[in-house]
């Protein structure tokens, strides 16, 4: 399981350099300066998350795969939907009421470390 972790992360990590650079480059002006913040917010979150299933894809490879280490990193992924995607989807879109899921979201990024440090502590 390790090794799609990390693929899953290795993925994540290329898909938001994508979508950074497509906000960086082709949204500024189209878009209010308050939405443009939200999106490079869930950029922001989105980086360090894909980093953070990679992280649990090394540590499940190097002190075994568990089932805490599995669901941390499907929950991180998504955690990355749910907050980073309607934060996307709020900015592009102009749907505010969007981020009524963006919480979701960060508890399950809460949830994911906390997964992480269970697993570790239990290894």
């Amino acid at each position: 399981m390790w090794k799609v972790l990390i693929i899953l992360g290795a993925i994540n990590a290329g898909i938001v350099v994508a979508i950074g650079a497509f906000g960086a480059h082709g949204l500024e002006g189209r878009i209010s300066d308050r939405m443009l913040e939200n999106y490079q917010t869930g950029v922001q979150y989105h980086m360090f998350h894909a980093l953070g299933i990679i992280l649990i894809g090394l540590v499940a490879a190097f002190a075994g795969s568990s089932g805490l280490l599995t669901w941390a990193g499907w929950v991180m992924f998504v955690g990355i939907l749910f907050f980073s995607g309607s934060l996307y989807t709020m900015a592009l879109t102009g749907q505010t009421w969007l981020g009524a899921i963006t919480p979701i979201g960060g508890l399950a990024f809460i949830a994911g470390w906390l997964l992480l440090v269970f697993a570790v502590i239990k290894a």
